[in-house]
Parts: C-alpha cells; structure tokens; sequence
C-alpha cells in the first residue's frame, strides 16, 4: 500500500491539542539524565509501534534502529530484527585545530568535553531533549548544543532529529548528517541447528559472553544481535540536501529509508556535499559561525519497509513534505497524538514514585505497539531482545494491559493471531494433530515457529501459549461485545485451538482426562504430565470456545466441554491445595514451588474456585518476599500480587507490588525495566503490562466475564495512596472513569463514572 504525500501532510499540519497548558502537573512524565549518570547510562527508547531508535547520552549518535517485523532469515539461524540503517547521527567538529580534528560523536564523553549536561524523556510528549556546553578536543571552542529527536506518532513514517548550534567563537565548523549503514554481523551463529552445548562453545570462541557488560550491554548480546540489511541503491542531492536508499533484509524483506535536511540560511550551495561509502550515507555541510548565532539543522526521516509504505523514492517526497510543513508543525501533531494517548491514563494520588515508574510502562508499552494492524509486540519491545520473536507474552502479559484503554493497540495483537492461523494449523499437522498450534516463538511477520534449537523443547512442550492466544481472543470479545469480530476473526482462532487440545489431551484410567508431557510455565521442568497452568490454560480455551459457538449459533464439539470439565489439575496429597504439576514428578532441591498455582488467578485465566481454596493455594505456593532463598524476577512479581490481592491478601499484594518497583529492575536513568534483578535483557514489555495489570486488574479487583466487567473482588488501596483513576476505560461501547478511594469508614470502595459512549469501533485503528 503506497502513501499518499498530501494525507500526511495534512496530518503533519494538525496540531489542535498540540499545546498543554503551562500550569499542568508534569509529574511523573519527565525523566532526566545528568553526567553523574553517564557510568550507568541505559539507552531509552523512542518509537510508534513502527520505527524506533535507541537513546544515546549525547543525543547526536547514530543508534540501532528497527522497523516493525523487518526480519532477516539467514541460512541456518533463526529469523532476527534485521538492523536497519541508523537515522539519528549528526556529527559535529567546531574547526581543525594544533591537535588535530575532532569529532563530537568521538571525543570521550566526559566532564572536560561535554559540561552543564541534562537529558530529558518527556515520556508525554515522547520526545529526546539534550542539552549541553561542548568543548572540543583542545579545549579552545566551546558551543552549546541542543538536541531534540522524535519518532512520530502522528505520521508513523516519519521521525526527526533537530541540532540548534550556538557556537561562543568566530570560524568555520563542519557537520555530518549521516545514515550509518551498519556492517553484517560476523561471524553469524547457526542457531537453528547448535545445542546448547555447542552454542556456548560457539560464544566462547568468538570471545564473547553470555553475561552483561556494565551499564548497557543487553543480557545475551552474543546470541540476540541484530541481523543483516543489505543497500542495494542510495544516492542523494548536496543541492536539495537529501538522502535516500532502498535495502533488504537478508532473506528478508525491502525497505527503504530518505531524509530531507532543513539547513540553516547562512549554508552556501558549495559548502554541502553528499558522501558515500561502504558505512555511511551523509551530507556533509561547512558552515562560517559567528560568536553568540544559534544554527538549527533539522533532519526529516521517513521510512518503510515492504508491504508499509513504498520505496526510497517515496520515502524521500514524504520526507520533504515534512521539511516544507517544518519541525513546529511535526512536533505538534505528535505531541497532540499522544496528548490523546494519555488521556487514557493510570493516575495514582499519593505516590510519585508509583506514578513514574507506571507512566514509563505505559510509555513504552504504547510505543511499541502499533494501532491497526496485525502486527505482535516482542517482549522486548523494538529491539534485538529475544530476536523480536513474538511469544505468550504478548497475549497473556501486554494484550491485558491495552485491552480496557487502547483497544486500537490491543486489536493488533489479537489480530496477529488470526492473521497467521493457517502457519498454527500447519504447525498442527506436522505434530499429527487437528487444529491449530500456535508457536513458542512466533516470527512476527509469518506467525512460523523461530525457537533456537537449544531450545526446541521448549517449542515441542510449552504448548500452554496455544490455550493463551485463545483466551485472549475471548477476553477481546468480552470486552468489545463485538459480535461481527467474533465471527470473522475470533471465531476460526478459538475453534481450531479447541480442536487442537481435544485431541492433545487424553482420558486416563482414572475417567479423567489429561494433559501429559509438557514442558511447565515453570521452564526448568521440561517434561511434566499435568501442569496446572498449560491445564488451566486449556480447559479455559476449551470452555470459550464452546462459549463462542454458543454466541454465534454454531453447533459446539460435545468433545470440547466434556475436556473442559473433567481436565486434571493436581492436588496435594492431602487435597487442600493445588500443587504445580503432578506430584510423581518432584521438584529440584531447594525449590519449594515451581510458581504455576498463583498464576490461576491471572485475570485473564479468572480461573474459578471456592475462596478459602484460593487462599490455601496462595499460603501452600508464596513464600514470604523476606526469603533469602526466593528472589522473584521481574515477570514473577505482579502475578503474585494480583493473586494475593484475589485471596484477600491486601497487604502481601501491596508488598509484592511495591517489590516491582525495585531499582534493581529499573535501569536508570530512563526507567527501562530489565527481565530480573541478574540480567540486563531491557525494555522487557512482559513485566511492564504485568505491573499495568497489577493496578487495572489487581488493585481495582475487577475481570471480564460474560456480563462484562464485573467486581470479582475487593479493590486493594495501599495505605499511603489517597487514590488511584483508570481514565477512558472503553467496556462494550461506553467510556468509563474508575476510581479506587476510600470510603468514611477508610474501606477501599471503587467507583464508575460513565462519560458516555465509547469511540468508534477499534478495529478501526488509527493509522493514518
């Protein structure tokens, strides 16, 4: 589908709620680096669910960049984020000097050269600002720089770097706005066929780790780096001051990239030039300063890849409309988009750090995932992390955290799925079963299975992700009431995930039926017969499925809910409480439980039981936060909050969610939330929507039933917040406010407020 220049443009132009009055509250919006964070510095993350680019302390950096779904497929490995060409770098050197030329982008980033330094993420407006005094490598010329970058949220397409200059001396300077065309990754690893064992050889011998490197180094780097993108044509004009290129992911995809440079007036036609080589696409610009003038240099992106968009040519109009509208008209039609993004808010009355760290998973939640398409989101957001791979995590822990608010976004993800049912159903066959069954980890253009062969088990057993992307396909249902949905998209999903554990489980002796040889949600136990959650999982996918032929006037597998009721799930040998997985099978030393119980009462499971069951099942499978022997891991801590939140547990759930604000799975200074304590694997969605879902779900004690959003149980009030609003909950065509207070008796009580109908259908989307 080819863009339309003059669309977008209009949209560029719209900046009606662009300006935020100047009195509103900006707390917990505005994170901001100074040097003493340099030591520790973790990149942040701009993007729209389309493109993205990394942070970096000076703001003028080329970064790693990403487009949605663009994978390479190299022989032997698996499908990776193919590295597109990074579009932030702008390069400065303030004039030759006794010592020498120096480049910004390369002098050591220290007090010496880079003084009165701030970095600001305005997580509302999603915009990079970095401002400081640079001096240059003799320490003679200082000029003040300031930076601001922007992915666009309004026109996805697009994105922007703007460099204002104010040099405190007389002379020449040099700029270089480049793409830097990053080299193929050498040597490649065949993850598609190495063991474990020879996987770690494979890292050692290449003299890598598997281990972080302080500050930033992802956990893994030496398995999850980018893949491959190969520019086949770029050029560009010194006299228009352009650049574009056309490239393809290895075995992979087109795309294309432009940028249109908005040059200050001083800069003479002689003074620009286009350079080329193997690494880097530029326009290099000489420009005379004088002493106390501010230069603003504006670098107007645009990028596509095959199927979004169409090639550098089209690209580079796009990026040209954009300079013509100019950087004040971008700006404002993004800051108005997320304007109305954030009207759909989490907004906590008593907690500052609460509402920082809740703000920073909102924002990298609807960052990275896009509305209107059919797209998933990585647990690692746009980035390398776990190879952009898609797995439950985007049905079980991020399509959650969207689904009351932004729907739009939610839409895509269950859209996904059904986009790719016919790879699920092949999948299915090759197993010699009916039905569909959905990858581990799923490739996020083709739906195929990607897990590395070190870990093929994993995709052989942890089949519990099938049942997943069924229940949230009903949980979208159940929150819409969207009929026609159901029975487009919907529908075919839950009917052959059905069919697929009908056949998967089995009648034992014992006239119940059985899930057998399965690795647990629990991963270290890899061969179990009867895990409670993939169980749970199944018969809740089975029960929907039933529940939705049901709604549609289809006639229902009698096969289905006979499974469904009569599916084990374990008990302790004295039948008070659910254990993990059959008990034949023993936990490793030292491992009281394996961690599956307090996962059914994950809201979108709602599994049913009687109370005092509930509260056995959370005392038998928690132990106290205060063990020395258990340190929960970011993905664990909000599930068991949640649960102890529905057994009646209002303080163990305060504890374990104050647990999940921890610095030691915050990365400063841009609160980027890691996969555990331990490891550096960042911006990691997973933990991000469990927290989210801690409050929408946890704390209000509300699920999504057949009468819709109903209070299952008492909402949960930590005694130092005064109260906390879920803004523009959207439930079956009305748009709600809830709040969760406390009453004249210091109760918590929640409260709804109707504002009205809800916006038009999200299936809409709201791409431009």
């Amino acid at each position: 589908m080819r863009r339309r220049v003059s669309a977008c443009l209009l949209l560029l132009l719209a900046a009606a709620g662009g300006a935020r009055a100047a009195s509103e509250d900006r707390a917990g919006f505005r994170l901001t680096a100074t040097a003493a964070d340099w030591p520790t510095y973790f990149p942040g993350l701009l993007a729209n669910g389309y493109l993205s680019t990394l942070t970096a302390p000076r703001g003028t950096e080329g970064n790693a960049a990403e487009l949605v779904a663009l994978m390479d497929y190299a022989k032997d490995d698996i499908a990776r984020p193919a590295g597109v060409p990074g579009w932030t770098g702008v390069d400065y050197s303030a004039g030759p000097s006794v010592a020498g030329q120096f480049w910004m982008n390369q002098v050591p980033l220290d007090a010496a050269h880079f003084r009165d330094y701030t970095q600001t993420l305005d997580l509302r407006e999603a915009t990079l600002n970095t401002r400081y005094r640079y001096v240059d490598g003799d320490g003679q010329r200082a000029t003040g720089v300031d930076v601001t970058t922007l992915v666009s949220q309004a026109a996805p397409h697009l994105a922007a770097t703007r460099v204002v200059l104010t040099p405190a001396f007389d002379g020449e300077v040099q700029l270089s706005l480049a793409f830097d065309l990053w080299a193929p990754t050498q040597p490649r690893l065949p993850l598609a066929r190495l063991t474990g064992e020879q996987m770690q050889e494979a890292v050692a011998a290449q003299r890598r780790s598997l281990t972080p490197v302080p500050p930033a180094t992802p956990d893994r780097a030496a398995l999850w780096y980018p893949g491959d993108v190969q520019v086949r044509r770029a050029g560009g004009d010194a006299g228009d001051a352009t650049l574009w290129l056309d490239g393809r992911a290895e075995q992979g995809l087109a795309m294309a990239m432009a940028a249109a440079i908005a040059l200050p007036p001083q800069v003479q036609a002689q003074d620009v030039h286009v350079y080329r080589s193997a690494y880097r696409l530029a326009l290099n610009v000489r420009l005379t300063v004088q002493r106390g003038s501010s230069y603003a240099f504006t670098k107007y992106v645009a990028a596509s890849r095959e199927g979004w968009g169409g090639d550098g040519q089209a690209d580079l109009a796009l990026a040209k409309a954009a300079r013509t509208a100019g950087f004040d008209a971008l700006r404002r039609a993004h800051v108005a988009a997320w304007n109305h993004l954030w009207q759909a808010d989490i907004s906590i009355d008593g907690d500052e750090a609460a509402q920082r760290l809740v703000h920073a998973d909102l924002y990298y939640l609807l960052s990275n995932v896009a509305p209107g398409t059919a797209w998933p989101v990585g647990a690692c957001a746009m980035t390398t992390g776990y190879a952009g791979h898609a797995f439950w995590d985007s049905d079980s822990w991020v399509f959650p955290a969207l689904l009351l608010q932004h729907p739009a976004r939610a839409h895509s993800l269950v859209s996904f799925r059904s986009r790719t049912l016919p790879a699920a159903q092949a999948r299915a066959r090759a197993h010699g079963l009916p039905g569909a069954m959905y990858p581990w980890e799923a490739d996020p253009e083709y739906g195929t299975e990607q897990v590395p062969y070190f870990a093929h088990v994993l995709g052989d057993r942890e089949i519990h992700v099938t049942a997943d992307v069924a229940i949230a396909q009903w949980q979208y249902y159940l929150a819409t009431g969207d009929r026609d949905w159901l029975r487009a998209h919907g529908w075919p999903v839950l009917r052959e995930v059905a069919r697929f554990w009908a056949a998967r489980a089995g009648r034992g002796a014992d006239g119940r039926w059985h899930i057998r040889h399965v690795t647990s949600v629990s991963e270290p136990y890899t061969d179990v017969d009867d895990d409670t959650y993939t169980n749970a999982s199944a018969s809740r996918a089975l029960e929907f499925a039933d529940a939705a032929a049901r709604v549609l006037g289809q006639a229902p597998d009698p096969r289905w809910k006979e499974v469904a009721d009569r599916l084990v799930l374990p008990m302790a040998a004295d039948g008070r409480h659910h254990v993990d997985f059959d008990p034949a099978t023993p936990h490793r030393p030292g491992d009281r439980e394996a961690g599956t119980v307090p996962l059914l009462a994950y809201p979108s499971l709602d599994w049913p039981m009687d109370p005092a069951l509930r509260r056995a099942d959370f005392a038998a499978a928690v132990p106290p936060l205060t063990d020395p022997d258990h340190v929960p891991n970011s993905m664990g801590l909000a599930p068991t909050s949640i649960a102890a939140a529905a057994a009646g547990e209002p303080d163990v759930a305060v504890a374990w969610f104050r647990a999940n604000l921890s610095a030691d799975v915050i990365k400063p200074p841009f609160n980027v939330r890691t996969e555990t304590a331990t490891n550096n694997t960042g911006y990691f969605l997973t933990a991000g929507g469990g927290l989210l879902q801690n409050i929408i779900f946890g704390f209000t004690g509300l699920r999504l039933r057949d009468d819709g959003l109903v209070a299952a149980y008492a909402p949960v009030l930590p005694s130092h917040w005064r109260a906390f609003t879920l803004h523009r909950v959207q439930v079956r065509g009305r748009l709600l406010d809830i709040t969760v207070r406390r009453d004249a008796q210091g109760r918590p009580t929640l409260d709804r407020r109707d504002l009205g109908p809800a916006p038009p259908s999200a299936a809409a989307g709201e791409v431009p």
